[in-house]
């Protein structure tokens, strides 16, 4: 998914945050790099094009995109972290033993696990979002 510079921008300032160079291009890399790329791909794509940014400066802005929820973080195996720039809710298939993690979208799975979750009193929790991590391995 490429969005324009101006969508990136409007992203950042909708949250509140301060637009800035840096911001901008690490959403960038996330947007261009595509399919949840890990933290060290985004250093690598960042910094082959802009080599000043610095590898802190990257991790905190990943930090600060997830907390401001402008991104996802999304644990693999393995405990890696990767970065989801869809932020609507959709689901991810995860193939077993690989970092390989596929977005599954489907309105009807969607509306059933909302109405089953808003029928479903779960004491002392609410729950403001579902994601389903689905393993197993692609066959094609």
């Amino acid at each position: 998914m490429k969005l324009e510079y101006q969508n990136i921008s409007q992203q950042i300032k909708q949250k509140g945050l301060k637009i800035t160079t840096q911001r901008i291009i690490v959403l960038e890399a996330i947007y261009d790099l595509g399919n949840h790329p890990s933290t060290d791909e985004i250093v690598k794509f960042v910094q082959e094009k802009h080599p000043a940014i610095s590898q802190g400066t990257i991790y905190k802005t990943l930090d600060t995109f997830v907390e401001n929820k402008i991104i996802q973080r999304v644990e693999t195996s393995g405990g890696i972290f990767r970065y989801d720039g869809i932020t609507f809710m959709h689901h991810h298939l995860h193939e077993d033993g690989t970092p390989r993690i596929e977005d599954y979208y489907d309105e009807n799975l969607n509306n059933m696990l909302i109405d089953y979750f808003a029928n479903k009193n779960i004491p002392g929790f609410k729950v403001h979002d579902i994601k389903l991590h689905i393993k197993g391995e692609f066959t094609k």
